[in-house]
């Protein structure tokens, strides 16, 4: 059994502990918050068998795995450097860092020392993944020329969202998917990268609009907002017909269309708990082999995606205090 702790108690950890409960393989061992209280009762609703009122804590049990890095992106920097130091394996909640400094410092401890590393984008491990990129590659659209991916969720009104201190902005959030659902389609021969966006008050963008042009001519039109609900979809074109994907941010059905935008053929994926559990795998597995990252994100691809955030912000001027050299 892989003994698994989660460094943050907040949603999305949730969605981590039901996962793992879930899963034969891995135990819900330990939960670690500021604040003892939340971590107990945290603990007490999953059934985890330690609360620690430290992150700290958490790293020092000779018994944790795997942590599971669950805080706003802003602190991911230091918790998992605080796990990497402790010889802890890591698995970081996307955004992986708050910008690509951050991300070649922990790689780079990580790579040294020999110490799992990896980026939690849940929509890079799911075998749907590979089903879509199948299709595509199979000649079923023909030649596949443009890309569209679309994110959005009226969330502005989330202080994580709006927080420069925190990570926030649409793009860290949101948009990331939209980037990774076009790497993962289209490969990264990206020719060049044009962009607009929306800012808040606070200056973090609360939508925006990304193109990536690739050297063959193919393009990919990214979208993500915070300021309204969005389709979701990801949608592949070719000359022969088009796939269409009902959610960039966990894939469960595709449909297939000829050039006449007939259907002609219905994709669905496996069942799923969360869908978090194939990442969860990934790293029990990657680790029992002793490496350091693993081959469905590994740190070069985590790098690429924190490098053309960073771009994007710095061409919006949008920045974070985790930006200033300290």
């Amino acid at each position: 059994m892989f003994r698994i702790g989660i460094i943050g108690a907040g949603h999305i950890a949730e969605k981590m502990a039901a996962t793992i409960n879930g899963m034969p393989e891995a135990e819900a061992y330990a939960v670690a918050s500021r604040q003892y209280g939340k971590a107990a009762a945290f603990a007490g609703r999953f059934g985890f068998a330690k609360a620690f009122g430290s992150y700290e804590a958490l790293v020092e049990d000779p018994d944790v795995d795997l942590v599971y890095v669950a805080t706003p992106h802003s602190l991911h920097y230091d918790h998992v450097r605080l796990c990497l130091g402790h010889g802890k394996a890591v698995l970081c909640e996307k955004a992986f860092m708050a910008n690509a400094r951050e991300a070649e410092e922990v790689t780079r401890i990580s790579e040294e020392n020999n110490v799992f590393l990896a980026e939690a984008i849940w929509t890079r491990y799911m075998p749907f993944r590979k089903t879509l990129r199948d299709i595509v590659d199979s000649g079923a659209i023909g030649r596949p020329m443009m890309l569209s991916a679309h994110l959005g969720y009226p969330v502005a009104d989330k202080e994580r969202l709006v927080r420069p201190e925190l990570g926030g902005g649409a793009l860290l959030d949101l948009g990331v998917y939209a980037i990774n659902f076009a790497l993962m389609m289209f490969g990264n021969d990206i020719a060049d990268i044009t962009s607009s966006c929306t800012k808040s008050d606070t200056g973090v963008d609360l939508q925006n609009s990304i193109i990536f042009r690739y050297a063959d001519g193919r393009i990919a039109d990214l979208q993500s907002t915070a300021l309204c609900a969005s389709d979701r979809q990801g949608i592949v074109c070719g000359d022969r017909g088009y796939i269409v994907c009902d959610n960039i941010n966990n894939m469960l059905k595709a449909d297939l269309y000829d050039a006449g935008h007939a259907l002609v053929g219905t994709y669905n994926a496996p069942a799923q708990i969360t869908g978090f559990e194939y990442q969860v795998r990934a790293c029990i597995d990657a680790i029992r082999e002793g490496r350091n990252e693993t081959q469905y994100m590994p740190h070069s691809e985590t790098l690429r995606v924190m490098k053309i955030m960073d771009s994007l912000r710095n061409s919006w001027g949008v920045r974070f205090p985790n930006d200033e050299v300290q």
